[in-house]
């Protein structure tokens, strides 16, 4: 590894976007079936003026000629829509505040015939449950993929010990799942609503409608696919698990793709996007609550609430690269000007990287660990040049609260 470079691949000297609150450690999003447990990653690009990617992409959407950008959503829907009554969009998502809007305006605004796709948390909170259900009452129908239990606890497990990245099913599942439906039904057109690309990502990829295809299609073997830093062909010959049980965790073929015409878009391409105006939104249409305490490891109660295991992926982010829940909101939050830079690395001295306690041990219950392999594993994946321990307490070394402004 280059001596600029430490554990996962991520600069040694950690800096601070000069506009909002994230770091240079922040990666990039990567191909979830090709993540190993050697996997270098790419992270947030920093320019010389000390601004990151997503800063200066929040800044290039204020440039966007939104009323063209509505104008090409029309067309898109008039393409695909079809006269017969039946389904002509799939909607994935699970009743969080970006799908919910995402499903009603296809809806109610550019009349089209949605069907919701929902691959389920892995743990549903009580929240998320009555958030699904105020969804679908709404005035939507859904199909919900739900996985052979038995694998999708194991791939929690493995994606743990072997990723620190206990949420990597659910991702793979809410990347691969809706566009092997949209095969199976022959429906083309998949929209779901904000793209992640826009947080930190390269920013040739926020700059056209569609996700890049090598993210959810591939035609590679078996051996060359891994889930939970396991290649598939290991996870039926050694756990005795089938190629159906896996399907809906692998890429889709792209003759299928093809066949059936898939196209992948984002509503936030289309639509200004906002995350705060999208969570009114939900509230205004469909009754989406929020919680009623804050969530750990930040201040807000609205985001990423379905799932429990959240709370934990959350958790590990701050382990392996000093960023937990309360940066990655306060950031987002402070490009869109609803909080100034220093209130947002107040809230992340306060907040950040707190142990999710109120739904750790049902997280742990469910992957088969103890709270002492819990630590093993945490500890295994700790980035070293980010903490050291001081009187058996582990500290970030450099974090934001006290970094050199002037410098």
């Amino acid at each position: 590894m280059d001596k600029q470079f430490g554990m996962y691949g991520l600069p040694l000297d950690v800096k601070y976007c000069k506009k909002c609150t994230l770091s240079n450690q922040r990666p990039s999003s990567s191909v979830a079936f090709k993540n190993k447990q050697d996997e270098v990653k790419r992270p947030v690009f920093f320019g010389d003026d000390g601004i990151c990617e997503a800063c200066r992409w929040s800044e290039k959407k204020k440039n966007i000629d939104w009323e063209t950008r509505h104008q090409e959503l029309v067309k898109l829907c008039d393409k695909f829509r079809r006269s017969d009554g039946r389904y002509d969009v799939l909607v994935p998502g699970s009743g969080g505040k970006d799908s919910v809007r995402a499903a009603y305006e296809m809806k109610y605004m550019y009349n089209m015939n949605p069907l919701l796709v929902t691959w389920p948390p892995q743990l549903l909170t009580e929240m998320g449950r009555k958030n699904m259900e105020s969804w679908l009452d709404a005035g939507f129908a859904c199909y919900t993929i739900t996985p052979n239990q038995k694998l999708h606890k194991l791939l929690s497990r493995l994606s743990f010990e072997n990723l620190c990245h206990p949420f990597q099913p659910f991702t793979l599942g809410q990347n691969h799942a809706p566009m092997y439906l949209s095969t199976l039904l022959d429906i083309p057109l998949v929209m779901y609503g904000e793209n992640g690309a826009e947080y930190g990502n390269n920013i040739k990829y926020n700059e056209k409608p569609t996700r890049d295809e090598s993210y959810y299609s591939s035609n590679t073997g078996l051996e060359d696919i891994f889930l939970g830093g396991v290649s598939a062909k290991e996870i039926i010959d050694k756990y005795g698990f089938s190629l159906a049980d896996l399907k809906p965790y692998l890429p889709v073929n792209p003759y299928d793709l093809n066949r059936t015409g898939t196209e992948l878009h984002f509503l936030g391409y289309y639509l200004k996007w906002h995350p705060m105006e999208e969570y009114y939104f939900s509230v205004e249409n469909t009754n989406f609550m929020p919680n009623d305490f804050r969530t750990e490891g930040s201040y807000s109660k609205y985001s990423s609430i379905d799932d429990k295991f959240d709370w934990l992926n959350h958790y590990t982010l701050h382990i392996k690269y000093g960023l937990g829940r309360a940066t990655y909101d306060s950031a987002q939050e402070v490009r869109n000007g609803e909080i100034t830079r220093e209130e947002g690395v107040a809230l992340i001295k306060r907040f950040d990287g707190e142990l999710p306690k109120i739904y750790l041990n049902d997280c742990l219950e469910y992957m088969g660990l103890s709270e002492e392999r819990f630590n093993e594993i945490i500890e295994a994946h700790r980035t070293p040049h980010l903490w050291s321990k001081e009187s058996g307490t582990w500290k970030l070394i450099k974090p934001i609260w006290d970094e050199d402004n002037e410098g």
